[in-house]
């Protein structure tokens, strides 16, 4: 019984990372399922064993990738820096990831492009990672003391969606400098200013 497990669980797995790739690269609706299939080395009916369907498996895609990312987070915050070094190793990972080869952009971006339908499911998964980053970075700007944590969360995620879009379109080193520089503005906005 622990070898059938084990065999559905690496399938479920391969199943899942070759979408992944595929997904990100190529798009969702212009990849049928059946490429998938024969891409991850499964049968048809292990597909439909571990996915009902093809938005299934969608929505595991990007249930992976908000797990990843929040891995990420949580791997920077257990070194504990300060709250303002944290926002600094945020963004120079969101920089990172613009600047790696293969990037085509953000994957809940793209799957929100392609499911345009606010209250479908992939578009729910979309908007729970939002959420939970834009709450997470507004815990961290609120540590840091700036008087309007909510709203420099947002703009702050808003930098992130447009140096996500940017990184693909245009020189993403460009792009990576300008997204620090924005982000410390924003950030520097909250601060008190010394009077001279």
């Amino acid at each position: 019984m622990a070898a059938t497990t084990t065999r559905r669980s690496a399938a479920r797995d391969r199943l899942l990372e070759t979408a992944s790739k595929i997904f990100y690269t190529q798009g969702i609706h212009s990849v049928p399922v059946d490429d998938v299939i024969v891409a991850a080395e499964v049968s048809r009916a292990t597909f439909y064993r571990h996915f009902p369907g093809k938005e299934d498996l969608v929505r595991a895609y990007l249930e992976a990738e908000h797990d990843r990312i929040r891995g990420l987070v949580a791997a920077a915050t257990e070194q504990k820096p300060e709250p303002s070094k944290m926002l600094e190793i945020l963004v120079l990972g969101i920089g990172e990831e613009i600047c790696a080869p293969g990037f085509r952009g953000c994957p809940f971006i793209n799957a929100a492009a392609e499911y345009p339908d606010p209250e479908h499911p992939v578009r729910r998964v979309v908007r729970e990672h939002r959420t939970w980053f834009r709450d997470s970075i507004a815990e961290i700007v609120g540590a840091t003391g700036h008087p309007d944590p909510a709203a420099a969360a947002r703009e702050l995620t808003f930098l992130r969606d447009g140096a996500m879009v940017g990184g693909y379109l245009e020189d993403a080193d460009e792009v990576r400098e300008s997204l620090a520089h924005a982000a410390r503005a924003v950030l520097s906005a909250g601060v008190p200013q010394l009077e001279s």
